[in-house]
């Protein structure tokens, strides 16, 4: 196996992880969750969403969450950007990157933005300038690229249509998500087989969801083709609203064990990334889904 020694572990839980959860979580006890992951080593952590409120209601308070946390010299807080006003709002608050998002899948799209593809271009082109003059970087998301709800398999040729897109912008970096965890290792090597000769594996992330159990697998699957990039969620927090019975993200502390593992090094300290996840556990009033959580609650129940 042709592995790197060193990868880098994108934390979006506070986004991407709380997005979905119904129950109402305090803006102090965001705060003092970002703060703890911020202690952890994590070097990038997503902290918040732009997106109207009535959308995600949840996530309403990203203005007040961002004015609040302590901020470490070493992390990149980064915050999920729909258009240029909701740009507007987050640069009163400070952000060091602005995220922004489309399809691959037409119809996850127009279920997701209320846009087509070629609609969307134009907004997020909007927020990238904009962005950029105000000196941060910005990253590009790509959901459904290999599986989409309503289309079912997604071509690598329509991933590539919009990561050109996306790049053509001036966007830094793009996360290729597996939104709804439908595929598996020889589906994400034929996507970038397609792609990595374009763009190069810097220039790339992988978004796995671990709705089948095959998210570690397909994180192997990127490594040994050159991807160093991961996004993940602690706990295994996630979902997506447009993708019925779409679980977490791949657990930022289950990826953790298998890099510590496989001596591929990270930077994170796994114990106060599980510090986190139990805090973030008891204010969701549930166990959370990653396996080293589960450990752990087996631990303390033997004590």
């Amino acid at each position: 196996m042709h592995l790197p020694k060193q990868v880098v572990l994108k934390e979006v839980g506070p986004r991407d992880g709380l997005q979905n959860e119904k129950a109402t979580i305090l803006t102090t006890d965001k705060v003092e969750l970002i703060n703890l992951l911020s202690m952890s080593g994590l070097s990038y952590i997503e902290v918040s969403s732009f997106v109207h409120p009535k959308w995600i209601p949840q996530l309403a308070d990203a203005a007040e969450v961002l004015a609040q946390i302590k901020r470490q010299q070493d992390v990149t807080y980064a915050a999920l950007i729909p258009n240029k006003r909701g740009l507007e709002r987050a640069l009163t608050v400070g952000i060091d990157e602005a995220s922004v998002f489309m399809s691959a899948s037409e119809s996850h799209n127009k279920n997701n933005i209320n846009k087509s593809i070629d609609e969307t271009f134009p907004v997020l082109l909007e927020v990238v300038d904009e962005a950029k003059r105000n000196g941060l970087t910005v990253r590009g998301y790509i959901s459904t690229v290999v599986g989409c709800p309503y289309e079912g398999y997604i071509a690598p040729e329509k991933v590539r249509h919009v990561a050109d897109a996306l790049f053509d912008m001036g966007v830094d970096e793009i996360s290729l998500g597996d939104t709804i965890g439908v595929g598996v290792p020889t589906q994400i090597e034929a996507l970038l087989t397609h792609l990595l000769p374009h763009y190069g594996p810097e220039r790339l992330a992988m978004h796995f969801h671990d709705t089948r159990g095959i998210a570690i697998a397909n994180v192997v699957k990127s490594m040994e083709l050159g991807i160093t990039k991961f996004d993940s969620a602690l706990g295994g927090l996630g979902g997506c609203p447009y993708a019925k019975g779409a679980s977490g993200n791949v657990a930022t502390e289950d990826l953790l064990y298998l890099f510590d593992e496989m001596n591929i090094h990270t930077g994170v300290q796994m114990e106060k990334v599980l510090t986190a996840a139990s805090f973030i556990e008891q204010k969701l009033g549930k166990p959370l889904a990653s396996k080293q959580m589960e450990i752990q609650r087996h631990k303390e129940d033997e004590t």
